[in-house]
């Protein structure tokens, strides 16, 4: 059964080439793949809940969809962060290096109210809202004490791919975090 469906998925690949479709991406096996789960082709899809915060879960009416895109070759990580019914004016975002439940230092900023971004971050909108933008190795700032330097894209690439990251969105009212997702293969 397994064979016939290998040289299925091989026949569409050289039906697709031969008919001229360029680049080909093949999904390994995602039957049993939910939208938080990294998928084999680059992208992070995650729900950010307050559950998630660290020191302490918080009980909030905040939620929010992160869709993280890598693209190791370019450099770049392309996001898609929206976030609604947060119970305090949202102040930052940012991604972190950190397990799961472990609060971490700030590797890149996707927004800030606060004015202690790089130079060029983005202003976060009032909820509810969607901030998209791209992090480049200019775009990374550390944190040194975990062994990502300024600028260290490829560090933060592989931090994310193991689990080791998180984005949260913070508040006026939760100035640790209102809301908070793991990224990448943190489901054991």
């Amino acid at each position: 059964m397994m064979i016939r469906r290998w040289y299925g998925a091989v026949a569409s690949v050289a039906a697709l080439l031969a008919a001229g479709a360029g680049t080909v991406r093949i999904a390994y096996g995602t039957a049993d793949r939910n939208d938080d789960e990294r998928d084999r082709w680059g992208v992070v899809r995650e729900r950010l809940t307050g559950y998630q915060e660290d020191p302490l879960a918080i009980s909030t009416s905040g939620t929010g969809r992160l869709s993280l895109g890598i693209d190791e070759d370019e450099q770049e990580l392309t996001y898609q962060l929206s976030y609604e019914g947060l119970e305090g004016n949202v102040t930052q975002a940012h991604v972190h290096v950190g397990g799961r439940a472990q609060s971490g230092g700030i590797s890149a900023f996707i927004c800030t109210n606060l004015g202690n971004g790089p130079a060029g971050t983005q202003a976060c909108p009032a909820a509810p809202a969607t901030v998209t933008g791209t992090i480049r190795p200019v775009d990374v700032i550390g944190p040194t004490a975990q062994g990502i330097t300024a600028g260290q894209f490829d560090e933060l690439v592989a931090a994310v791919r193991a689990g080791a990251t998180y984005v949260n969105v913070h508040s006026s009212l939760y100035p640790g975090g209102e809301i908070r997702a793991q990224l990448g293969r943190h489901r054991h």
